[in-house]
């Protein structure tokens, strides 16, 4: 049975490949031909394909949100850092110099209470004794004036003997002498006052210069 079967069925096949013509087995061939250049033009798009899903691998897009979350908080927390510099030097410079235009309206009263002193005898004992008593409760209070302000940064600028700067002195007139190099405070007409760093006031001195030489006496005679 199964004999006949398989004779039955290759008789079929030759059958077949005898009503195949040449033709159609042209046709075949270039068939497959036309399907393996098909074939080959899309492999490159099937590359292209995987090569756009591996771009788009979820593991790449986390690291490149990660990486930027990363600068973000860098940034921030440097943004944050510059602030707190800025807001530490702001307060620092509050308390040096906030009470500026305060200690500026008092040196003014500071020399008066100068003039004062300087305007009594230095022989006090000739005086009546109320008078004593004033003045010396005058001196006491300059004293503990000059330590206030000395305490909160406010100096005297007492330039004398000193080279002239122009930065905290201020030249009200000059001096002609060969005792002095020029250039040299030789008077104090009022004290000068800063903060810390900052002038308040500039020191209003007298300059030495050159003296004039004196003339030959051969030239006095011509």
């Amino acid at each position: 049975m199964g004999k006949k079967t398989d004779t039955n069925l290759d008789a079929e096949l030759q059958a077949d490949a005898a009503a195949i013509s040449d033709d159609d087995l042209q046709d075949a061939i270039n068939n497959a031909a036309a399907s393996d250049s098909e074939t080959e033009n899309t492999a490159p798009e099937q590359i292209s394909d995987a090569e756009a899903s591996q771009g788009a691998d979820p593991l790449t897009a986390m690291t490149a949100e990660r990486d930027a979350l990363k600068d973000q908080l860098l940034r921030a927390l440097a943004d944050t850092e510059n602030m707190r510099r800025r807001s530490e030097r702001e307060a620092d410079t509050a308390r040096k110099y906030g009470h500026t235009q305060f200690a500026r309206d008092l040196v003014g009263a500071i020399d008066n209470l100068a003039r004062a002193l300087a305007s009594a005898p230095e022989d006090k004992s000739s005086l009546d004794e109320s008078v004593q008593s004033l003045l010396t409760g005058i001196e006491l209070s300059w004293t503990e004036i000059q330590s206030a302000i000395e305490k909160h940064g406010v100096r005297q600028i007492n330039p004398v003997g000193e080279k002239f700067d122009y930065n905290v002195h201020q030249a009200m007139f000059e001096v002609p002498t060969n005792d002095q190099p020029p250039g040299m405070v030789l008077e104090v007409v009022q004290h000068g006052y800063a903060l810390h760093d900052r002038l308040l006031r500039p020191a209003m001195v007298g300059v030495s210069k050159a003296a004039d030489k004196e003339e030959p006496a051969s030239a006095k005679k011509e």
